[in-house]
């Protein structure tokens, strides 16, 4: 057995590559901490799809390509954990006794509750609410000022997911609290995310105070509600629901009832889990488009040609018939996945074969490694995807030159990891919400969520971005990826939002 971790014995600034002299001076982590991508892929043409590197403190073993994150995502629970990394990390975020403060059981357990918002009769009322608050953000939201100007995309999209996501999974009563201020309260409880917080989670930097400080406000926020519906007798309306109620009345296998303390933790889950991947999502979705102009007519053209000329309120059904739409939205979160690393503990020494630039070489990985896949790498790989980092939405279509390249047959194998059935896949080169059992619950609602904002967005504003300002790089600062701030573009009303006006 060759001990993998002889890679990082020989990791120095030679390994940089060609064209990557000016980080010679970068220590590893420095280098993968400013631009991931750019390490896994000199890494990767330098030692092969498997390679060791010291990352605060530990010794992090990244296994690539559709293998590594089959090997990795799929791991058994005696084999990897992904608890004991992400502990420190979350509960001061979330708060005590969810998500990865509680047994991998009890998660699964939290998880099935909340599946109650993820059906497809909540999506189908879902998109209403959402296609009202990004109306409503267009015609009276001060990013959105005047008939036409300019908007700094990453703050503004981060307000409108917090109004779009509190709307539909939280309901009324939690849109009803959330405002402007509410979008500063949740970046303050973000930036909990800072990758030094894998270390020093308890230390009180500014970031982790104002941290603290947001987490007490939302959680206080959500335990007046679930107080004052207890005070009430826990009596509600007919036909009145949401997951506040629906958590509330929620017991865990072992016959406890799921404590206030927790519904408000899960709540405050929900929403930072919903709010990542559609608020940078979208903002990388309008910053492409504001390059694009002719997908954008091209967006608004299939809106009139499928719906109708009037352009009719949107519904979950008509929504699906929006191929392009979905298309822009697959393509973004292609290039652009929130996630860019997902780890792992190892538990018990594992053996993985894998290729070199020289020849396939046998690994064994011992329990001190902590394991990373990177699925956003695969996706940007020429042999699955021609010219990948070239954002195109028609590559989705059938038979374009650009087209994703099938190697084998994507074979989908689904398994209950105790919150329903979903698809284990980690086959696909395309794994933007993860793969096993912890892909990401929240996947389906995205895609809700992100092709309703975008449809109704194109049906009332055009973006342009500025004449001689290039697309701004990827910022990876925290655990999140997103655009980098400020990004800002060029606004103009359409007619129809001029006129209600």
């Amino acid at each position: 057995m060759e001990l993998v971790s002889s890679a990082w014995k020989h990791a120095s600034a030679s390994m940089l590559g060609k064209n990557l002299k000016w980080r010679a001076n970068f220590p590893l982590r420095i280098w993968y901490g400013m631009d991931p991508f750019d390490f896994f892929f000199a890494c990767k043409e330098k030692y092969g799809d498997v390679f060791t590197f010291i990352l605060l403190g530990r010794r992090v073993t990244v296994c690539l390509g559709t293998k590594g994150n089959e090997f990795i995502l799929n791991g058994k629970l005696k084999d990897v954990n992904a608890e004991e990394i992400y502990t420190g990390l979350t509960t001061p975020v979330f708060g005590e006794g969810v998500v990865y403060d509680c047994p991998n059981a009890k998660l699964m357990e939290q998880k099935k509750f909340v599946k109650f918002g993820l059906t497809m009769e909540a999506f189908q009322s879902y998109v209403d609410l959402i296609s009202s608050e990004t109306q409503s953000f267009v015609a009276k939201g001060k990013p959105f000022h005047g008939d036409s100007g300019t908007i700094d995309i990453v703050p503004a999209m981060a307000e409108l997911t917090i109004y779009t996501a509190s709307r539909s999974l939280q309901g009324p009563e939690v849109r009803a609290k959330f405002d402007s201020t509410f979008a500063d309260l949740y970046h303050d409880l973000d930036m909990g995310f800072s990758p030094i917080n894998f270390m020093l989670s308890w230390f009180p930097l500014p970031h982790n105070r104002k941290r603290d400080i947001a987490q007490k406000k939302m959680a206080d926020t959500y335990m007046e509600i679930i107080k004052a519906r207890r005070a009430a007798g826990g009596k509600r309306d007919k036909g009145e629901e949401d997951m506040i109620w629906n958590l509330m009345a929620c017991v865990y296998k072992d016959g406890t009832p799921v404590p206030d303390k927790e519904v408000a933790h899960m709540m405050i889950a929900l929403l930072m889990a919903g709010q990542h991947s559609s608020s940078s999502t979208s903002s990388w979705i309008l910053l492409r488009l504001a390059t694009r102009p002719d997908i954008q007519e091209e967006l608004l053209d299939e809106q009139k040609r499928v719906l109708g000329e009037d352009l009719p309120p949107l519904t979950y059904d008509n929504l699906q018939k929006l191929t392009l739409n979905a298309k822009v939205v697959k393509e973004t979160l292609r290039i652009h996945a929130p996630i860019h690393s997902i780890l792992r503990k190892v538990k018990s020494p594992l053996t993985i074969v894998a290729n070199t630039p020289e020849a396939t070489n046998t690994y064994q990985i011992p329990t001190t490694h902590t394991l990373m896949s990177a699925p956003g790498v695969t996706s940007r790989e020429p042999e699955f995807f021609p010219e990948p980092m070239k954002w195109e939405p028609h590559r989705w279509d059938e038979g374009h030159p650009l087209a994703y390249t099938r190697l084998g047959t994507d074979q989908e194998e689904f398994e209950d990891y105790g919150y329903g059935m979903i698809s284990k896949g980690a086959s696909s080169p395309y794994l933007p919400f993860g793969a096993g059992r912890h892909r990401c619950i929240g996947e389906q609602f995205a895609y809700v969520q992100l092709g309703t904002v975008l449809a109704t967005m194109v049906r009332h504003v055009k973006f342009r971005q500025i004449e001689g300002k290039q697309l701004v790089p990827t910022d990876y600062s925290s655990l999140f990826s997103r655009p980098m701030a400020p990004a800002v573009v060029e606004f103009e009303k359409r007619k129809s939002v001029k006129e209600k006006n």
